[in-house]
This record gives structure tokens, C-alpha cells and sequence, in this order.
């Protein structure tokens, strides 16, 4: 394998470093409240790989999981020093690990996206040029509201 086919990453402080190994599985912008929530920001970047192509090459993380309200689990893995959130884990793709697309190192935007999901909430600033888009997900199968407060409930 190239050295091409290997990008490295990191959170803000530096203290936890990954390896991506091979081209990613799927990649998208998403703009679901969890993402949202997950970023701080509109939307977030998701860069997917096998679990066996990601590497923890130095640090530690911490979890946070939570089930969404299609009853299935997120685990959200992020530095416990700087709060970079940096992977993560969703029940939707199983033996698959999310990588935050900011978190590479430069060029950091090395990958294409070639998906937009969740446009129901897509900020209205916000205009991509993605071909793929979607309001939802071909997945998304509620079986009970999210809690209040991601809807902005008190």
C-alpha cells in the first residue's frame, strides 16, 4: 500500500493522533441535529472506513453514546483534553467508524463528497453543490421523537 492511501489526523491540542489506511467507504455532509449538535456548527463531515482502516495511533478518547430516535446507538468519541470530537460510531452502518472530515491533516479536504443527507434541517445559509441530496435518509426509521431538548425544548 501507497503512502497516498494512508492520511493522518488529529484533534486541536494534538494529544490524540489517527491513521485512515485505503479510500473511504462513504462519505456525505450531514445536517441532522445530532451532527449539528456534534459540530457546534450547520453541519458535519462524515468520512466512513472500515473499522480494520482506522487507526488510534496515539492519546486516549472518550465516549458518549446515546440511542437516536431510530433506536439505534451513536457513539461519539472525542478528546477528553481539547473536546475535539474526532470518530465515532453509528448503529446504521455497522463495522464501519465515522472520521470528523476536518480532523485530517492538510490538505485536510482530500476525499470527495459526493452526498448530502438531512436537508430538513439544513441551515438556510447553507448551499452545497452536492448532486445527492436528501432529506432524511434512505435509513431513517424513527420509532419515537428525539428528547425535547435537541429540538430546542427546555
Amino acid at each position: 500500500m501507497s503512502d497516498a492511501d494512508q492520511h493522518s489526523g488529529g484533534c486541536q491540542c494534538g494529544a490524540v493522533r489517527y491513521r485512515t489506511t485505503g479510500a473511504p467507504a462513504k462519505t456525505a455532509v450531514c445536517h441532522c441535529r445530532y451532527c449539528q449538535l456534534r459540530t457546534g456548527s450547520a453541519f458535519g463531515v462524515s468520512v466512513y472506513f472500515p473499522e480494520d482502516a482506522v487507526t488510534l495511533e496515539q492519546g486516549t478518547l472518550t465516549d458518549y453514546a446515546f440511542q437516536t430516535e431510530s433506536g439505534r446507538t451513536f457513539t461519539t468519541r472525542f478528546c477528553p483534553r481539547c473536546g475535539t470530537s474526532v470518530l465515532w460510531t453509528i448503529g446504521l452502518f455497522p463495522g464501519m467508524i465515522g472520521v470528523a472530515g476536518g480532523t485530517f491533516d492538510p490538505p485536510s479536504f482530500w476525499y470527495d463528497v459526493k452526498r448530502e443527507v438531512f436537508t430538513r434541517s439544513k441551515a438556510p445559509f447553507v448551499e452545497l453543490c452536492i448532486a445527492d441530496s436528501s432529506e432524511t435518509s434512505s435509513a431513517y426509521a424513527p420509532i419515537g421523537p428525539d428528547p425535547a431538548h435537541r429540538n430546542g425544548a427546555r
